[in-house]
């Protein structure tokens, strides 16, 4: 909050430090909507160029980054309905699922979530499988396991309630298991996996 009163008293520079800041999260969940990097570097500044001329709106309510992402996510998907012609694009939109046969025994993910994002291998792996989550459960996930928002900023950002936010996030915890689980067992040669390896004679 103290950059944001120094950027309100005029402090132009302040807000250059507010940008440096926030500009790798603001990038990764346009670029995690939009699925293209350019958009989502278009996005990003808009992004910024938008909060700040609209600062005065900024009632303090909340943390500065969560009203930020907020308009990132407008941003991204005011960008994706200008692609998509005519097509609109809500984030409320229900995607039926197989959920049924899967365990929801599931562990959280490590406390440092970005740092096992980043992991070369896994992390593009991981990247690939959350570009294929449906898009209201991919943004749900992005915000909440991988930029790490709070259940409740994350329901305060989408304009959705806590519930609806924690249905949509177990739902994509459990498409990414299901999908990561059957992309692993494909990589895992046949001799490797339990139960079937030879025995010698």
């Amino acid at each position: 909050m103290v950059l944001v009163d120094r950027v309100r008293g005029g402090d132009v520079s302040a807000y250059d430090t507010l940008v440096r800041k926030y500009e790798r999260q603001v990038f990764r969940i346009a670029q995690h909507i939009t699925q293209n990097r350019e958009d989502a570097e278009d996005v990003m500044q808009d992004a910024f160029l938008k909060a700040y001329e609209k600062l005065d709106q900024f009632q303090g309510n909340s943390k500065f980054y969560t009203w930020l992402v907020r308009i990132a996510v407008n941003e991204s998907l005011m960008r994706l309905r200008k692609r998509r012609t005519g097509k609109m694009v809500s984030i409320d939109e229900e995607i039926e699922t197989s959920e049924g046969s899967v365990s929801r025994d599931l562990a959280d993910w490590a406390p440092d979530p970005e740092q096992n994002y980043n992991q070369t291998e896994l992390g593009r792996i991981l990247r690939k499988t959350i570009r294929g989550l449906p898009q209201g459960f991919r943004i749900v996930f992005v915000l909440r396991d991988v930029e790490g928002l709070s259940t409740e900023e994350t329901a305060e950002t989408l304009g959705l309630s806590i519930p609806a936010v924690k249905s949509r996030l177990l739902r994509a915890r459990l498409q990414l298991r299901e999908r990561l689980s059957r992309y692993f067992h494909r990589k895992t040669p046949a001799s490797a996996r339990p139960g079937e390896s030879r025995t010698d004679k």
